[in-house]
């Protein structure tokens, strides 16, 4: 079975929008069920935590760059530190079409990568020192293909609002459980209230399963778009068989971060609806379709 790179590309795109969108019909739904518990009277207090949330958001998606790097542990690098490496970087993004973007390393032994950034022009990539040790120049390129391929896609944008909307709905699932304690409603309706807790119980969850899924879609639309880049699908194939092959995982796997690497820290060998990246054997399989059938149109 051929693989269509522009339908795939078109299918991730169309479903993160989806995805979206439900995200935001399950802030509404939780801005809803809180109305319900304590009444309109008391219902200004949400407002204004959805605007203090939204400010600490945008305030870290500006900065997003620092703070991952920061929690990370990467410090940026020159091009007198590694050449080779500097070489590779270069020679995707000017296939890419991308503005140079900042290089750091992790002093880690487990193979792994990232992008981050709040746009290309202030984008950076990592790779820890284990990955530069037990990868060659091949596989490299086909790593910071896929990194390149998530700054030219803005994924860090869209995953710091879904990541941003799945964090509001808990906080707004929070104050309303707590507020439903100390509100006192006239119109007592059974079926409302029944409904209404389900959904803030049950926002939460549904919520951080969207984000999870927003995350998985993006990482399968670097993978078909770093070899449109590189037009060389056996070499990000070849990467993610050694990520595989090997069972280190970094140190920096907290779930604020888990979802930037090319190999989340935190996800199993198998699927599971809180992943947030597709299982590597599955990545794999479709880069061996993709050689197949040949590279990708221009």
């Amino acid at each position: 079975m051929s693989v269509s790179f522009r339908a795939q590309e078109s299918k991730n795109k169309k479903k993160t929008v989806m995805l979206l969108f439900f995200m935001f019909i399950i802030v509404v739904a939780a801005i809803w069920a809180v109305a319900q518990l304590t009444g309109n009277g008391s219902f200004w207090v949400v407002p204004i935590a959805v605007g203090i949330a939204l400010i600490g958001v945008w305030g870290s998606y500006w900065s997003s760059d620092k703070l991952v790097l920061k929690m990370t542990g990467a410090h940026v690098i020159s091009h007198s530190d590694a050449p080779l490496l500097f070489n590779v970087v270069d020679e995707v993004r000017i296939a890419a079409g991308l503005p140079m973007p900042t290089v750091a390393i992790v002093d880690d032994p487990a193979p792994n990568a990232f992008a981050t950034g709040r746009n290309p022009e202030h984008a950076v990539i990592a790779f820890t020192t284990g990955l530069l040790e037990v990868m060659d120049r091949e596989e490299l390129q086909g790593v910071t293909a896929h990194e390149m391929a998530h700054v030219g896609n803005r994924d860090t944008l869209v995953m710091a609002v879904a990541a941003t909307t799945a964090g509001l709905v808990a906080i707004i699932a929070d104050i309303g459980l707590r507020m439903t304690l100390f509100t006192r409603r006239d119109n007592n309706n059974p079926i409302l209230l029944i409904v209404s807790l389900v959904v803030l119980l049950l926002a939460p969850i549904a919520a951080l399963m969207l984000r999870s899924s927003v995350s998985r879609k993006r990482e399968s639309l670097a993978d078909a778009t770093a070899v449109a880049f590189t037009r060389n699908p056996t070499g990000l194939r070849r990467a993610l068989e050694t990520l595989d092959a090997n069972s280190a995982v970094v140190h920096s796997r907290s779930t604020a971060v888990s979802h930037v690497w090319i190999e989340s820290p935190l996800d199993g060998k198998t699927k599971s609806m809180f992943d947030t990246h597709p299982p590597l054997s599955e990545r794999i399989a479709i880069l061996r379709t993709m050689e197949q059938s040949g590279p990708p149109p221009q």
